[in-house]
């Protein structure tokens, strides 16, 4: 039977990163103890009170039909949000998505097609590459390196960039490094867009945790508004990963033009979620205070740790709900480390070669389990280094 194309260019870019995710899942459900580092799911729940505004809000009927856009009182608590970012912002310039993932690939369907390159800064998240891949373009990689903390160098993005280049995605906070980026770096990387005539895509889910230094988005910039397409959502700063509720903010015809894309795939949210987060975006709840301290605290408790251990060194991140570890002293990469460390360890944490080649020697741990678990964790991992370093010590020709 006949397929079409997209089924071959994502075939090897679904579950496969998520192999030893999967694997320990598996190893869970059959009552095996594992401490599992792999995903970014708050471990606090959602606030009680918005529960119940989504809750009432089905009793009393929101359950039909919304529309494309979204639904009135959410796009004004969106304008009312980002009006400050975006002098003069109206309903145009929003359109809801249930999450950040519909909203990139929706826009990205937009701005991208065959034989166009997009730009993303490697290591990158898991699914960038399949939401690029699944409209025809391709990635085109720089390099994010962990001596430069992971920010994006205005020489590598320059390097990278050919005829072909339409697009570049931006994520800050960074997953998988935690990295930020700053605003003189992002008044560099504006200039670069300006002077290629390439549109901004910034996922900036991660926003509201942020340890330290000041956040900022495209959208900050004047001369970048135009050309910016801001992504998403709830689901981290209210800890409400599974309501799936995000956005996309950018240039009125831009999101004229989206529009149908989401109408085709979607054609309207659910009311009930729609209510929750215009409460959300609304009221004073402490979730992102609460999640944010706890993720500085463990990042930070994480990092002295891992100085002190053999074969491994870390990088401290800025923000997000994750760390990158170096394990290339082993003799390992990231992929095999992992997969020894759920063997030996009964620790999961994600490959590096999960999200690009620049991160194969790496892994990345989730920082959303509670302090003793994820000190116990650290420890399991540094005693599985210690033993591959003296291993290799071992076998190492005398000098």
């Amino acid at each position: 039977m006949h397929y079409a194309a997209i089924t071959r260019r994502l075939k090897d870019l679904g579950g496969d990163k998520w192999a030893v995710h999967n694997a320990a899942r598996d190893r869970m459900d059959r009552g095996e103890k594992i401490i599992e580092l792999t995903i970014g799911e708050p471990d606090i729940p959602t606030h009680p009170a918005l529960i119940e505004i989504c809750a009432q809000s089905m009793r009393d009927g929101r359950t039909r039909y919304s529309n494309g856009r979204g639904e009135a009182g959410l796009v004004r608590a969106l304008q009312d949000t980002y009006a400050p970012r975006l002098p003069g912002i109206t309903a145009e310039n929003i359109l809801c998505f249930p999450g950040t993932q519909t909203a990139l690939f929706a826009v990205m369907l937009a701005l991208a097609e065959e034989g166009d390159g997009v730009l993303i800064g490697d290591p990158y998240y898991a699914t960038y590459d399949g939401v690029v891949e699944a409209t025809g373009a391709h990635v085109q990689p720089f390099a994010l390196r962990m001596e430069h903390g992971f920010v994006p160098q205005p020489a590598d993005l320059l390097a990278a960039i050919t005829p072909a280049s339409r697009v570049l995605l931006l994520n800050t906070p960074h997953n998988p490094s935690g990295s930020v980026i700053d605003h003189d770096t992002m008044l560099a990387i504006g200039e670069i867009a300006i002077a290629h005539d390439l549109w901004i895509i910034c996922d900036e889910v991660y926003e509201s945790l942020i340890f330290h230094g000041e956040f900022c988005s495209p959208l900050d910039i004047e001369d970048l508004r135009e050309r910016t397409i801001v992504v998403s959502s709830i689901s981290k700063s209210h800890a409400a990963t599974g309501f799936r509720s995000g956005w996309a903010i950018g240039p009125v015809e831009a999101m004229r033009l989206v529009l149908p894309i989401s109408e085709t795939m979607l054609f309207g949210n659910q009311p009930f979620i729609a209510d929750m987060t215009e409460a959300a975006l609304t009221g004073d709840y402490d979730t992102a205070d609460r999640l944010r301290a706890s993720l500085a605290r463990r990042a930070a408790a994480c990092q002295a740790s891992f100085e002190d251990a053999e074969g491994l060194s870390s990088f401290p991140p800025q923000g997000g709900m994750f760390m990158m570890v170096d394990v290339s002293a082993t003799g390992l990469g990231g992929e095999a480390f992992a997969w020894r460390l759920l063997e030996e360890e009964h620790v999961a944490v994600m490959p590096g070669d999960s999200f690009g080649a620049e991160a194969r020697h790496l892994i990345r741990l989730g920082l959303t389990l509670p302090d003793e678990e994820l000190a116990e964790a650290v420890e399991r991992i540094a005693a599985l280094a210690g033993r591959l370093c003296a291993a290799r010590a071992e076998v190492a020709p005398p000098a």
